[in-house]
């Protein structure tokens, strides 16, 4: 029997470090396939947050494509996304310094690689994202790249108020780099366009596009238009028209299907993200119908979640209950929903055909035990009767953990060596989907991870302190997996739990639509809500509640903090203090988002003052924490000033950490590395305990 050491929650030693978050980590965060070889992207701390390619030749050789501290990033929608792409070994990608676009040809040294779109007239004046190859011989003797353009140049700016979102078309051999006029503007008017995805033969142009003040989660428009060769080679675009979305319909990832339709996925039908193709006729109908997400909200460019396969089937990913699932489709009995597989993840993203003479699907996927990493993925065939899966089981390839779900089982491949794991399943806190009643007769939903230790318990009678976490967003949603982010905390004797408070992604469109004209409201009832119930139920000691979010979710723990007193301590990471700023001063992607969360500004005015937390100082009563990058654009440092300056002439206790070089999340492992150990020691002062391995304290006062 073992015999466990007794130590108070909070103080318990933990393997999982400050400095583990970042050592070594990887972030993957997209995957392409070229022939046989996979591709993918992925975030290093350690090397200040760049995001370098990697590629995996079928022998397992892993080659880093991009030349030390280039980093493959976008500014468009200042989220990025989808910022490289790749085609018979021709990598582009967008460069994070000069956002212009770069090819690298195959065998070139990385830092031979050369520019392929004109030099702005400003730093960062043309940024470029999802860009698509088309190769020569369909519009000419050239290679062409049809992309999405954001212009931030100052004449552009100055005649529409704000930068220009476009679809553009350049060669692929560099005549454009110094030639701005070799940039052909393919589709303009839109406030924004996205996913531009050309027929395999060249004679079709699809895309998305939406206008303020809609979001691409309220409405967006999918149009098609035809393509011809100008004179001189290139792309000539006829008029487009529009197939499908509109108002109440949200359209993503456009795909040309092996059988010539226009796939995509839309929550037309019964506000869940389902795969939808154009059938004869122009007619729209739903394939594999099914309550639950295929698709989510386009936050930054690029979403694949639906692949077709060799054999006539769709991969596809399933987001029900705050867990995912790989499920497959079956175009040819569009009737069925699509199904399940086990394979012991609960959370995935980039679902792609797997290369040739390799895995079915190539995807980013973690586990319960098992953080995210690019897996590659075979699937059962298809059993002889019809509609049937075969369950093929290899006991020895699953990854660790897993899911009780009816369905056939599926094989995992890791596509890069498994890191040395900082701890072992003894120590991992697995998620826990929760529902638990909130304001109004709702229900509400969260994913629990309950402390747990290897070798350290809690004296008898005594309860955790609990860490309530609001995801970014609003509209998006917790990952369920196993992240050393949360097991930080778990292992040191902290319960915490996600909350996917109404407005979140996975429920459907309803759900998500709870948060019309209410943020401020909704989320900071469910949000109290969850802690209530945990401490109502005994989980979690009720006089030792915090809450914490980043960007929106910085929000609602303010706003929780200055309209409640169910917490007792909070932290905000870059979060919205003063919303009429924020409408405001932010970026154009969410310059009309507040629209539909609080009311057009400044019609609205009197609503957004009465929801900022920064007008409201008076009902905060318990000490705060500020985190702040100082190059934010969408959260402006402005913002955490004022609510520290306030807190501060309240005479409250107050941690305030301002981070030069960063933007809209912290990408510096030293920066990571700082801000988590001061929100430990910040919990300890509050909470009344000594953490175990955090001794220097923070900027702040009143402690």
């Amino acid at each position: 029997m073992t015999t466990h050491t007794e130590l108070p929650y909070g103080s318990w030693p933990s393997p999982v470090t400050a400095e583990s978050l970042v050592a070594g980590v990887a972030v993957p965060l997209e995957v392409r396939v070229d022939g046989a070889d996979v591709w993918w992207s992925e975030a290093r701390p350690s090397e200040g947050g760049r995001e370098q390619i990697v590629r995996r030749t079928p022998d397992g050789t892993r080659t880093d494509m991009l030349a030390d501290g280039v980093s493959a990033r976008t500014r468009v929608h200042e989220y990025g996304g989808d910022a490289w792409n790749v085609r018979g070994g021709v990598l582009v990608y967008a460069n994070w310094s000069d956002q212009r676009v770069y090819r690298l040809d195959p065998g070139v040294a990385a830092d031979a690689a050369v520019p392929v779109t004109p030099e702005p007239p400003v730093p960062h004046g043309f940024r470029y994202g999802a860009a698509e190859i088309v190769p020569a011989g369909v519009w000419g003797d050239r290679a062409w790249v049809v992309a999405v353009r954001e212009s931030h140049a100052p004449d552009t700016v100055a005649a529409h108020g704000e930068a220009v979102n476009e679809i553009v078309a350049f060669p692929l051999d560099g005549s454009a780099a110094a030639d701005p006029g070799g940039v052909r503007v393919l589709v303009t008017g839109p406030d924004f366009v996205s996913s531009p995805q050309v027929a395999p033969d060249g004679s079709a142009l699809a895309w998305t596009q939406w206008n303020h003040p809609d979001m691409p989660w309220d409405a967006t428009e999918l149009v098609v238009a035809p393509v011809g060769t100008a004179p001189g080679g290139g792309p000539a675009l006829g008029e487009g028209e529009v197939v499908a979305g509109g108002p109440g319909e949200s359209v993503v990832q456009p795909t040309w299907g092996p059988d010539g339709a226009l796939w995509f996925a839309s929550d037309r039908r019964g506000g869940w993200w389902n795969l939808h193709r154009v059938g004869a006729g122009g007619q729209v109908e739903v394939v594999a119908p099914v309550d639950a997400e295929i698709g989510g909200p386009q936050w930054s460019l690029g979403m694949r979640v639906f692949a077709f396969l060799p054999d006539g089937r769709i991969a596809c990913r399933l987001v029900r209950d705050g867990l995912c699932d790989l499920a497959v489709a079956d175009p040819a009995r569009p009737e069925l929903a699509p199904q399940a597989l086990v394979t012991g993840l609960t959370w995935m993203a980039e679902v792609v055909a797997g290369p040739a003479g390799g895995p079915d699907v190539v995807l980013v996927g973690a586990g319960p035990a098992e953080p995210a990493e690019p897996l590659g993925v075979s699937l059962p065939q298809p059993a002889a009767e019809a509609g049937g899966v075969a369950a093929e089981i290899d006991d020895t390839q699953p990854l660790a953990g897993g899911q009780d779900v009816d369905g056939a089982h599926a094989l995992l491949e890791r596509l890069r060596p498994a890191q040395e794991p900082v701890i072992g399943p003894e120590w991992v806190a697995v998620p826990e989907p929760i529902a638990f009643p909130s304001a109004g007769g709702r229900t509400a939903y969260a994913i629990l991870y309950r402390p747990r230790h290897a070798e350290v318990q809690a004296p008898e009678g005594t309860l955790p302190p609990l860490i309530v976490s609001i995801h970014g967003g609003p509209t998006s949603m917790t990952r369920a997996m196993l992240t050393l982010n949360i097991q930080y905390w778990t292992t040191r004797g902290f319960a915490f739990v996600d909350v996917n408070y109404g407005g979140s992604t996975g429920y459907g469109r309803p759900y998500r639509e709870l948060l019309d004209g209410a943020w401020g409201v909704v989320d900071v009832e469910d949000c109290q809500a969850a802690a209530r119930h945990l401490a109502d139920t005994g989980v979690v000691d009720p006089g030792k509640l915090a809450i914490r979010g980043g960007s929106a979710g910085g929000f609602t723990t303010l706003a929780a903090l200055a309209f409640g007193d169910t917490f007792q301590a909070g932290a905000s990471h870059f979060g919205v203090a003063d919303l009429a700023a924020l409408a405001r001063d932010t970026h154009k992607f969410e310059s009309r988002y507040l629209d539909g969360l609080v009311g057009p500004y400044p019609d609205k005015a009197g609503v957004y003052a009465e929801r900022s937390p920064i007008n409201h100082v008076d009902g905060i009563d318990c000490p705060l924490a500020v985190f702040q990058g100082l190059e934010d654009e969408v959260v402006p440092p402005s913002q955490a000033e004022m609510i520290v300056g306030a807190v501060r002439d309240k005479g409250l206790p107050y941690v305030y950490l301002a981070f030069e070089g960063e933007q809209h999340g912290f990408r510096k492992a030293e920066n990571i590395i700082r801000a988590r150990e001061a929100e430990l020691w910040f919990y300890g002062q509050v909470f009344g305990f000594a953490p175990a391995d955090v001794t220097e304290a923070p900027p702040g006062e009143g402690f």
